[in-house]
C-alpha cells in the first residue's frame, strides 16, 4: 500500500467524563466522509490530562476499549489514541492502536510529565512499539516523549550501503498546553527531519479542569520538514493527510543520512 491516509481529530475534551467524550468522538468519526485508514485521537481522549487515575482508570476490557473496537469495526478504520489504563495494579497513560477486526496493540508512555505530577500518578512504560500496517511501519509516542529525541530515534538496519529504517511514520498524541506550543511546533518538525520519516502530531483545544488552555496546532510533516498540514490553530475538526511511500523511499535513497548516524544502545 503506497498511500496511507490518516485523519487527525483536533477537539476539546470534556473533563473527566468518559461517556460524554466517547459520544462526542463517535460523532466526529462517523462524520468522516473522505477516504482514510487511520483515525488519530488526542492523548487521554476520554478524560483530558487528569491525574485522577484511581477514579478514571479502565482495564483492557473496559468501556473505552470496547468503544474503540465498536468504532473501528463500524468505520472500517484503525482508531488510535491514549487512555488511562489499569494493568496489574498499576496505572498507565496507554496508547491503543485498534484494528477494524478488534485486534489491537498498545504503547505505554515512557516519559512522564513530572511538572504535572504524572510521574507520581502513573507508571512509566519501557517498551517501544513498531506497528506493521499495510506495508507501513508506524511508531506511536505520547506528548512529553516529543522532547526526548533518543527515545524516538529511527534506527537503521544496515546492509552495506542499503538502509532499512525501523519506521516510516512517527505519531504523537498530546495534551500540549498553549504556553509551550512553540516547542511543540519546532520539535515535531525536528523529529521528522532527523528521523527521515513522516511525523504527525494531534493535540487538543479548549480548557481542561485545571485551567490549562490548549490551542491545538495539530500538524503533519514530511521527512524534509515541509508541512502537509500546517499547525491548526484553535480549529475544531477532522483533517486528513495522505502519506506517500514512494516519495519517502526516494528521498531516503537520494539523501541517506542514516549511513552516517551514530550507533547507540538504549538502557532503561
Amino acid at each position: 500500500m503506497n498511500t496511507l491516509n490518516i485523519s487527525l481529530v483536533q477537539s476539546p475534551i470534556i473533563w473527566e467524563d468518559i461517556e460524554a467524550n466517547q459520544s462526542m468522538f463517535a460523532g466526529k468519526i462517523s462524520g468522516i466522509d473522505i477516504e482514510s485508514e487511520v483515525v488519530l485521537l488526542p492523548e487521554m481522549f476520554t478524560t483530558g490530562f487528569s491525574m485522577n487515575a484511581p477514579a478514571l482508570a479502565e482495564d483492557m476490557s473496559g468501556s473505552t476499549v470496547r468503544w474503540m473496537k465498536k468504532m473501528a469495526k463500524e468505520s472500517n478504520k484503525v482508531i488510535a489514541g491514549s487512555m488511562i489504563a489499569l494493568d496489574r495494579g498499576k496505572y498507565y497513560n496507554r496508547f491503543i492502536w485498534m484494528n477494524p477486526d478488534g485486534s489491537f496493540e498498545f504503547y505505554d508512555k515512557k516519559h512522564l510529565f513530572r511538572m504535572a505530577n504524572e510521574d507520581a500518578s502513573y507508571s512509566s512504560g519501557s517498551n517501544q512499539l513498531i506497528i506493521q500496517y499495510k506495508g507501513w511501519k508506524i511508531r506511536p509516542l505520547i506528548c512529553y516523549d516529543l522532547r526526548f529525541p533518543v527515545w524516538s530515534r529511527n534506527k537503521n538496519d544496515r546492509k552495506g550501503s542499503t538502509l532499512s529504517p525501523n519506521y516510516d511514520v512517527l505519531l504523537f498524541v498530546a495534551n500540549w498546553p498553549e504556553v509551550r506550543v512553540s516547542a511543540w511546533d519546532v520539535l515535531l518538525r525536528a523529529r521528522a527531519m532527523e528521523n527521515q520519516a513522516y511525523c504527525i502530531g494531534v493535540n487538543r483545544i479548549g480548557t481542561d479542569g485545571t485551567g490549562k488552555d490548549y490551542i491545538g496546532h495539530s500538524a503533519a510533516i514530511d521527512p524534509k520538514g515541509n508541512y502537509l498540514i500546517k499547525p491548526l490553530h484553535m480549529t475544531e475538526g477532522v483533517y486528513t493527510v495522505s502519506l506517500d511511500k514512494d516519495s519517502l523511499e526516494e528521498y531516503r535513497s537520494k539523501f541517506p543520512q542514516g549511513l552516517d548516524a551514530d550507533d547507540f544502545k538504549l538502557t532503561n
